[in-house]
This record gives structure tokens, sequence and C-alpha cells, in this order.
């Protein structure tokens, strides 16, 4: 069996066609024109993603639309119904003033994210429960004006 080395000028022959065979695969990186380009359907993908863990999902929110009305902050205290020898039964009367919204609250009441927890007779106590903290609000009626 013989054996053949190829020359140097067939070496430099191939490697020359190579590189421009390597030259021809690069990619065209000239602009086309962009309204062909708007023409062309576009296609979108939507990630979608579905928790299947042990705990609440952390991709709902914690505040639903219904939970979040009536605002504190929305609310006036119109009047209070006082039984002082029951105070348990007493009532306070209410009015969201974005809606026009009337209330009628007793102690044990919840309103959205308030509850109330004690109706005085000149104001009413809440805890509103925001993200798993509470906290103590009240709404007083307004000082009363005296005639001379």
């Amino acid at each position: 069996m013989r054996m053949t080395v190829p020359s140097l000028g067939a070496l430099s022959l191939a490697w020359i066609a190579a590189a421009s065979l390597a030259a021809q695969a690069t990619p065209d990186t000239t602009r086309r024109d962009s309204a062909a380009a708007a023409s062309a359907p576009v296609g979108l993908v939507r990630e979608v993603f579905a928790y299947e863990g042990g705990g609440r999902d952390p991709f709902v929110s914690l505040l639903k639309s219904g939970d979040i009305r009536p605002l504190l902050s929305d609310l006036k205290l119109v009047g209070i119904y006082y039984d002082q020898r029951y105070p348990v039964r007493s009532i306070a009367v209410m009015r969201d003033v974005t809606n026009g919204k009337r209330y009628r609250a007793k102690a044990g009441d919840m309103m959205g994210r308030l509850k109330v927890t004690q109706v005085r007779p000149r104001e009413i106590v809440f805890t509103v429960q925001e993200f798993g903290f509470e906290r103590q609000e009240n709404l007083q009626l307004p000082k009363r004006e005296e005639m001379p």
C-alpha cells in the first residue's frame, strides 16, 4: 500500500475553498424593507404558569375587589344610637362619601376589611385588617355647635 502526502499547493487550495464557503455561510446583516416585514404575520407566545404548591398562590392578589370597600377614609359617621343599658345593641350609622351608600353597623360586624370592635356614645372603633396585620382606628361624631 502506498501513501501519498498532499502537496503544499493542494493544502492551500483546500484552505481557500473552505474560507470562501465559510464566508457564504455567514448570515446576511443587511436591513430589509420594514413595510415587507410589517405585512408578515406576527405570532405572540404567552408563557402560562400554574402554581401547584402547598401554600397559597403567590401570584394571586391578597386584596380582592369586594374586600376593599368601604375604605375608612371614605366613611363619615352620621349618627350613633347608643343603648346605655345594653351597649352591645348600640348601632352606628355611616355614609360613604364617594357613592352615598349608607351603612349600619354594630359591634362584631364586618365591612370589607373593617371589623366593628366597639360602639361608644360619640365614636365607633374599628379593627382594620391589612396584609395579616391588625390596627385600631376610630371615627368620631362631629363636634356639636352650641347656639347662644
